[in-house]
């Protein structure tokens, strides 16, 4: 009896199943690059032609015109490239500091083990609670900070240490991921506040501070299944040949998670890349990013969706690139921990 979970390629098919299948994916192809063609049409149409359309066909709808892109590139010139600029600095930033942080945080959870007791997560939570309400009355950062430490001090000799309950490295992945579900509307306000009193709104450091800390609970998830994927024998060699847990992974670990890594760094780039929200209530010129430029063409007229598809074009375009260039890199990186077992 034949196998039917066995694995078969596409020269097992049928004639007509493998027409089919071509079918199939050929329009599924047409489905998901539609959309940029049509970005790219737009791009070189005029406003008679995408008001008085649609026109497909370059040269047999429409004549093609680079009004729309000499609009974008030299007429408001510094308009574009300040905001271009700001997107490439804070998206490799935050990207690089996440994957870094995310990383190392996620190989900690998966080769150590942790018991925080929660009597004592509950009373340094308290205690910073305590500072943060004492330097709001007015009282001296240090003097309060001194104050929260004693208290925590204090409090975790005699109450922490009553509660035996701990939670384990589970728990902490868990806690870490579940700060995604919160959604981001919820904390711009915040947000806005606290830069503001801390003299950082309307700057690039702003943004990079909440897209790291947006983003690190993703990298340690993807991360985390990555590490766990990879054979704990090799580090266990090492280490029996005297190497050092900073060896291990700076020879071993790093090396050989160069796909994870790399897939995992596009990921949380393309989320800071394209992000709006927290960029609208963050920012307002100087530190402003191209998915505000992009808003931005919805003027008094109307979108002007021929400047909306050259800037959405020029902004996507080194995602693409970067994708395209690591598509080794990604393919094998996501693969690994959905292999794992």
């Amino acid at each position: 009896m034949t196998n039917p979970f066995r694995r078969r390629s596409a020269t097992d098919l049928s004639a007509p199943a493998k027409v089919a299948a071509f079918g199939l994916l050929v329009g599924w192809s047409v489905v998901v690059l539609f959309p940029i063609y049509w970005l790219v049409v737009t791009s070189f149409k005029r406003p008679y032609d995408v008001d008085k359309g649609p026109f497909y066909l370059p040269f047999v709808d429409f004549q093609p015109t680079l009004d729309a892109w000499r609009y974008i590139l030299v007429e408001l010139g510094n308009d574009t490239l300040r905001p271009y600029i700001n997107t490439v600095i804070v998206g490799l930033t935050s990207s690089a500091i996440a994957l870094v942080m995310g990383s190392f945080t996620a190989y900690a959870l998966v080769r150590f083990t942790y018991r925080p007791r929660i009597g004592l997560i509950a009373v340094a939570i308290g205690s910073i609670a305590l500072a943060l309400v004492t330097i709001a009355l007015g009282v001296p950062v240090p003097v309060a900070l001194a104050a929260a430490i004693g208290v925590f001090i204090l409090l975790a000799q005699t109450i922490g240490r009553r509660f035996r309950r701990s939670l384990g490295n589970s728990d902490i992945a868990f806690w870490l991921i579940s700060q995604r579900i919160l959604p981001p509307i919820a904390i711009a306000i915040p947000l806005y506040v606290l830069f503001q009193q801390v003299g950082l709104l309307d700057s690039l450091a702003a943004l990079i501070i909440t897209y790291v800390a947006a983003n690190l609970p993703i990298v340690v998830w993807l991360m985390r299944e990555y590490f766990a994927s990879l054979p704990r024998e090799l580090e266990e060699s090492a280490a029996v040949d005297g190497a050092t847990v900073y060896q291990i992974v700076r020879s071993i670990v790093l090396p050989i998670s160069v796909p994870g890594l790399v897939a995992t760094f596009l990921i949380v780039l393309i989320f800071a890349w394209n992000e709006f929200l927290i960029a609208l209530v963050l920012t307002s010129a100087n530190a402003q990013t191209m998915p505000l430029q992009v808003a931005a063409q919805n003027a008094t007229r109307g979108p002007q969706w021929w400047a909306m598809s050259v800037l959405i074009i020029i902004m996507i375009a080194p995602v693409v690139a970067m994708a395209i260039a690591l598509e080794r890199f990604i393919t094998r990186g996501i693969l690994v921990g959905a292999l794992k077992g």
